[in-house]
């Protein structure tokens, strides 16, 4: 009886070393990107996400419809803040235009309070393609090592990336109609 548990014992441990080696090892920095094509030009794709209020039509995390949402600073562009508190679904935090260049890149920082404190950059860029536009959702940032450790259990940029997928797809359907 005291074999089989100190076996069981010795296979957690190991099992344990493992997980925390593989995280320790892992890069300390990510990047979460997805693209889409949408029929749209820029002049028209750009304001929707200039705008962080126009961002609710398309956001894939709208998701509480009694989250407290507070917007203050510019009303779009630089300065523009749009903060949130909401269930376990959307969290709460914070994020800022701190970068716009009409029609070609809006740059963020995101930064969340639950459910994992973060501080990350967005960046959305639009480039033409002939009658169409390429917008590109990424976002950037440290990985403290207790998010390692629970990468090797999610893949965050599946999951991550689903979401911008989810939201590029509402964004194109809005700028195509």
């Amino acid at each position: 009886m005291l074999t089989i548990i100190g076996i069981i014992v010795a296979i957690l441990i190991v099992a344990l070393v493992v997980i925390l080696v593989r995280a320790a090892s892992q890069p300390d920095a990510f990047r979460a990107q997805r693209s889409v094509t949408i029929a749209a030009s820029p002049e028209k794709i750009f304001p929707l996400i200039n705008d962080l209020r126009a961002q609710s039509s398309w956001s894939p995390f709208e998701k509480d419809p009694n989250m407290k949402r507070t917007h203050s600073g510019a009303p779009e562009g630089k300065g523009a803040v749009y903060e949130w508190d909401g269930n376990s679904k959307v969290g709460s935090g914070r994020i800022a235009i701190t970068e716009s260049v009409p029609t070609s890149r809006v740059t963020l920082i995101l930064e969340m309070l639950r459910p994992i404190k973060a501080r990350n950059t967005v960046d959305f860029t639009l480039e033409p393609q002939g009658n169409a536009t390429r917008v590109t959702w990424a976002m950037q940032g440290q990985r403290p090592y207790m998010v390692k450790v629970m990468n090797t259990f999610v893949d965050c940029d599946k999951m991550v990336g689903s979401q911008f997928e989810e939201g590029l797809g509402k964004l194109k359907t809005l700028a195509e109609s």
